[in-house]
């Protein structure tokens, strides 16, 4: 059986990160948030501008005041840049992985729709047929609006004429009950 997730994502709502969200999810969409803002301008810039005050404040503030050394190749940052990147490749697989999941929800429902949609077109191509033959028999004389009414107008009298019958028989009941 489906997780509760999972049947949200099918019905095409995304759950938000309120107390009402398992924690798995919870995870799973802070895991996108992430690897989006990743993938985004302003992260590089923000990078890069750590990366160069880093490097500027360790070469040319006092030496007591420094923390890495330029002079073996800014250790401290070469760790902490190698640490985000060993983060980052996982976080983003994650993120992919759910997508996947949420693409493979829209693939089936694009394909039951495309089903539903092959029927109606299937249904409404027979109706265009018949409607085409019917038009053909009335193009053909075999049907005419005065061949139509003439039949119409004949069962109208024989409706009448049975009512009529009926009428009488039931007329020559009651006559024969009151005797």
């Amino acid at each position: 059986m489906a997780r509760p997730e999972a049947r949200r994502f099918a019905r095409g709502r995304r759950p938000s990160l309120g107390a009402d969200t398992a924690p798995s999810d919870r995870f799973g969409q802070a895991t996108e948030w992430i690897a989006r803002a990743m993938g985004t301008p302003w992260f590089l810039i923000i990078l890069t501008l750590f990366c160069l005050l880093w490097m500027a404040w360790n070469t040319l503030a006092p030496e007591e005041w420094r923390f890495d050394s330029a002079a073996i190749g800014f250790t401290a940052l070469t760790l902490i840049l190698s640490l985000q990147a060993s983060y980052a490749a996982p976080l983003i697989l994650l993120a992919q992985n759910r997508q996947d999941d949420r693409d493979r929800v829209q693939l089936e429902q694009d394909r039951v729709r495309s089903e539903r949609n092959l029927a109606d077109t299937e249904y409404l191509a027979r109706e265009i047929v018949a409607l085409r033959l019917a038009m053909q028999e009335v193009e053909n004389g075999a049907v005419t609006r005065d061949v139509l009414r003439e039949e119409l107008r004949r069962l109208l009298k024989d409706i009448e004429k049975s009512d009529r019958k009926r009428a009488k028989k039931s007329a020559q009941a009651e006559d024969g009950e009151d005797a």
